[in-house]
């Protein structure tokens, strides 16, 4: 879709060169959102893919994203990590998880798909899995970062402030290292995920934790960490905390089923990592 209000597109170069940022401004990376709606509002679009960020980094203690790196980019990681970061497999199977065609793939952005905050965000259910920590940049030249099972707060927001921009995201080692499970439920087989449920079992050198993360089900991710494997009847409980209002509510299912059916997936995933 044409963006016919936008007036002038700006491909900044280095970080001082963003702002300021204005409400009629739009941050501009895959845009494969941002180009499928009117958004009659943008006058200005800012192009960051100008200013060079390399999009996957590998060091010793885990992989870092940067907010412009594509999901196809992401799905081929999945091949090319190291044999003992046994969960990488989910970074495929997250992508997966998106409904996108191969082009949405070569051109979408991890970022963006973050900054969405939707329920349904495959990202946002890969990096809450995972222990990701996300940065950002703000307009008076300091830096934060912060889980990114903290970022998103609801459907459709976030704590991003007028002018912040999401830079990267690091996974740490520790979770990569970790066995995965991962389940997702959609009322069609290509279609937008109503439910996706991950485990994570730590390697016993990383003290064999489990972790529990449930998107798409819900308005926002919720993660459930224990430091042991934990029982059948400590994980229901752990479920049964997810406020009421907390389960979404959309064509693609009802709060009900999505509360109970989760469950279910939490409970083959904790025998699957037992």
């Amino acid at each position: 879709m044409d963006l016919n209000s936008v007036e002038i597109v700006n491909t900044p170069s280095h970080r001082d060169e963003l702002w300021p940022l204005e409400p009629t401004d739009a941050i501009l990376a895959g845009g494969t959102w941002l180009f499928s709606e009117p958004n009659s509002h943008i006058r200005r679009l800012v192009d960051i893919t100008g200013l060079g960020w390399q999009p996957i980094a590998f060091g010793d203690n885990g992989i870092d994203l940067a907010a412009t790196c594509t999901l196809a980019e992401i799905s081929t990681l999945s091949g090319r990590l190291p044999a003992e970061w046994t969960a990488g497999a989910l970074l495929y199977q997250c992508c997966t998880a998106m409904l996108a065609s191969a082009k949405i793939w070569r051109t979408a952005t991890i970022g963006g798909n973050v900054c969405l905050s939707f329920p349904a965000g495959a990202m946002i259910s890969l990096l809450s899995a995972l222990d990701a920590r996300l940065t950002v940049w703000c307009a008076d030249g300091n830096d934060y970062t912060l889980p990114v099972a903290e970022f998103v707060t609801g459907q459709a927001a976030n704590v991003l402030a007028p002018g912040d921009l999401l830079r990267s995201f690091h996974l740490p080692a520790a979770a990569l290292r970790a066995r995965t499970a991962f389940r997702k439920l959609a009322p069609s087989a290509l279609g937008r995920s109503g439910i996706v449920v991950i485990g994570r079992r730590g390697a016993e050198s990383d003290g064999g934790g489990f972790v529990l993360s449930i998107t798409a089900a819900t308005v926002r991710p919720f993660v459930f960490e224990f430091p042991t494997l934990p029982g059948t009847d400590e994980l229901r409980a752990a479920h049964a905390g997810i406020p009421d209002g907390a389960w979404t509510r959309d064509a693609h299912g009802d709060p009900d089923w999505r509360a109970a059916v989760s469950l279910v997936l939490a409970e083959q995933i904790l025998a699957e990592l037992a």
